[in-house]
């Protein structure tokens, strides 16, 4: 496909009518491309991604739907002032939410380290242009110009896709292309926008997977998005992305919804890139990228007997007690086990990073862990089964070096009693 948008992209600097004779002529070569289907949403897509390729020449550093307030992650602990207030809230829409995270976290990406207006640090740039630029509060990546323009994340192994894993990311759109993940062997392929192996294709309103990278018709299963996010509804405002993968079954999450289930996708992906068609108007926006190994937790409906559970999956608005409503995938899997096994009673850990201030890192964790405790029991556990404490960055269980270790240290544990 990639290749394709090259070619396309060519041509479009010749002639019209030279444009058109040369179109004609590679039209036979389009339909034996393994990349390019017959459903119109690609076709709309392309057209459209071909329309804007002559604005799409430059770098941007304009703000699109900013607010003027600075972003940080959703675990935050540096922050100089925080909220401890908490009230439950019924996330009724996110009663039937199952996904959760993977248990360790291999890479995780807010942007706030990096300048607006650079390309971020962590990230391999593949083709076209991006830079990072605050959109509607959050600090984002912009893929802003390139037929195609594509993004992988820097890992240390070419195969860091582990047997079971999730990825999460949080899209913008401003009516424009969405987001589109290409799975791959290695992460010399993913750089290189080379050989995927399959494709996760996003607007905003619908969604398409395609596997196979051979030159023939690839097998794909389709979804639509529902009525409140399908169309306009989905512009102009925040989405959650996740994406979880286990035993070549393949679950896709927009906001509340599962829109798309692949029961075999066919293969075993080890690394992934994000591409896109995006110009200064209607740029493909990004942020808040996490991949994690594993896939769900498996104890539900079992015995449970392990001493506690490390949970990463349970997030905070910044500098504040506040659970986001994403969070109710683990929040629903640890309701259903103290169901599941009605003698258990759990001490709810909060725990942040090393950064920032101590007195305020203990503070702030004690008052997520005593809002997740309120959730849990505004959801019908008994309030004498729960206790809570914050221990701040008092007990790592990684290193607080990278963003990765910080990562897996911002977490919520429950320890059984």
């Amino acid at each position: 496909m990639k290749k394709l948008f090259t070619v396309l992209l060519a041509l479009f600097t010749i002639s019209f009518t030279t444009q058109s004779q040369v179109i004609k002529k590679i039209s036979s070569k389009v339909k034996n491309k393994a990349s390019q289907r017959a459903d119109q949403k690609v076709d709309n897509a392309i057209d459209k991604g071909l329309d804007k390729t002559e604005a799409a020449t430059k770098t941007t550093a304009k703000k699109v739907g900013t607010d003027p307030g600075s972003a940080t992650t959703a675990n935050s602990s540096s922050a100089a002032k925080i909220d401890t207030t908490f009230t439950p809230v019924a996330f009724t829409a996110y009663n039937n939410y199952d996904f959760v995270p993977g248990e360790k976290i291999l890479f995780e990406d807010n942007f706030m380290n990096d300048q607006v207006g650079e390309f971020p640090a962590h990230w391999h740039l593949g083709a076209g242009q991006a830079t990072i630029n605050n959109v509607a509060g959050k600090n984002a990546l912009l893929l802003t110009a390139g037929n195609f323009a594509h993004v992988s994340p820097l890992m240390k192994s070419k195969t860091y896709l582990p047997d079971a894993f999730t990825i999460e990311y949080d899209s913008y759109s401003t009516g424009g292309y969405g987001p589109h993940i290409y799975l791959y062997d290695n992460s010399t392929d993913a750089e290189g926008g080379n050989r995927d192996r399959a494709q996760i294709n996003m607007n905003s309103g619908n969604i398409w997977n395609s596997a196979g990278y051979k030159e023939t018709d690839k097998d794909e299963i389709t979804g639509e998005f529902p009525k409140d996010i399908l169309g306009e509804n989905y512009w102009n405002k925040w989405h959650h992305i996740a994406i979880a993968y286990k035993a070549k079954q393949l679950k896709i999450y927009i906001d509340q919804y599962r829109v798309l289930v692949i029961p075999n996708i066919g293969i075993t992906p080890r690394a992934f890139d994000i591409e896109g068609i995006g110009d200064e108007k209607e740029p493909v926006i990004m942020t808040n990228f996490r991949i994690a190994d594993g896939a769900g937790m498996n104890m539900l409906g079992k015995k449970f007997t392990d001493t506690k559970i490390v949970t990463h999956g349970i997030n905070f608005d910044v500098n504040k007690a506040n659970i986001k409503p994403e969070s109710m995938g683990t929040l629903n899997s640890i309701v259903q086990i103290m169901k599941d096994n009605p003698d258990i009673k759990f001490e709810v850990g909060g725990h942040t990073d090393s950064d920032g201030d101590d007195v305020l890192n203990l503070k702030l964790s004690q008052a997520r862990a005593d809002a997740v405790r309120s959730q849990l029991i505004s959801m019908g556990i008994d309030a004498a089964r729960l206790t809570a404490k914050g221990f701040g960055k008092t007990k790592p269980i990684s290193d607080n070096t990278t963003p990765e270790g910080k990562a897996n240290n911002r977490r919520v544990e429950f320890v059984k009693k």
